[in-house]
């Protein structure tokens, strides 16, 4: 079941399939729920999987202004409270949606379980990772989605092995572009990528089990750097899928389910 649940950041597309326990999904910049497409099946026949679309992505609406990671995590809170969910919720969050989920662990504990980040930098943007952006977003407004921001996007999104091996992954990707509403996608990417905090700092306070996973292509979050934020956590741990980058789920989603399940066996009471 589909439907629009109007938040904060805007009206938002909604997903709720299967029924359990809350897991809520929340995708990567630039592509939109298609991304769980091969992970979330497997998960809602064991859970109530609330896969949400972020602002200006998908058939969620642009809010007209810049926006925050706080008010997204806000954003999903309203969410769950028009969906009745009044229990905590896994989250699983892949790259945006690991920033989401961090803020949202940490700003309302009370409503989350555990925590799965894939393929999402704590850090703020470098240097290189800035301008790189900047020079995207400014040929976007000026072209539209051609083929050389198309290829730019996929080359940092997907690894090389999955941009050899798996043609259905950069399409999609492809697809998400071209599709995606221009103004609002550029709104995304300032508002949550030039103007991503550090969320380093929040880390020490994430009071829930957490996982990092990152892939070994991943350029802006190399498995030292999860293995890294994972110590400054109470409650733990990290995992690294060879071969994939950013779009873990995408790229990976066999390795993806299995790690996820098997983090669930072991943090959440009951679970089997």
């Amino acid at each position: 079941m589909t439907r629009r649940i109007s938040t904060g950041v805007g009206s938002l597309a909604v997903r709720v399939r299967g029924q359990g326990p809350p897991a809520v999904l929340w995708h990567s910049l630039f592509v939109d729920e298609r991304s769980w497409g091969r992970v979330e099946e497997e998960w809602s026949t064991e859970r109530r999987v609330v896969s949400i679309t972020g602002p200006g992505h998908g058939a969620s609406e642009d809010p007209g202004r810049r926006y925050t990671t706080t008010e997204c995590a806000a954003a999903a809170g309203t969410v769950l409270d028009e969906l009745g969910v009044d229990e905590p919720v896994d989250w699983v969050g892949n790259a945006w949606g690991g920033h989401v989920g961090i803020v949202f662990a940490t700003d309302a504990p009370s409503r989350c379980r555990t925590l799965v980040t894939l393929g999402t930098p704590v850090q703020a943007l470098n240097r290189a990772e800035r301008a790189r952006t900047v020079f995207l977003l400014s040929a976007h407004r000026m072209l539209g989605p051609v083929g050389f921001i198309r290829s730019g996007v996929t080359n940092v999104l997907l690894s090389a092995t999955t941009r050899e091996r798996d043609p259905e992954a950069v399409a999609l990707v492809e697809d998400c572009l071209v599709r995606a509403d221009r103004a609002a996608l550029r709104n995304a990417v300032v508002s949550i990528s030039l103007h991503r905090p550090d969320l380093t700092g929040r880390l020490p306070g994430l009071p829930v089990p957490t996982l990092f996973v990152t892939g070994s292509d991943h350029k802006g979050w190399t498995p030292e750097q999860a293995r890294a934020a994972s110590r400054l956590v109470p409650h733990a741990s990290c995992a690294v899928v060879d071969g994939a980058a950013y779009l873990v789920p995408l790229e990976a989603p066999a390795e993806t389910t299995d790690l996820v399940r098997r983090f669930w066996a072991a943090s959440v009471p009951g679970y089997t």
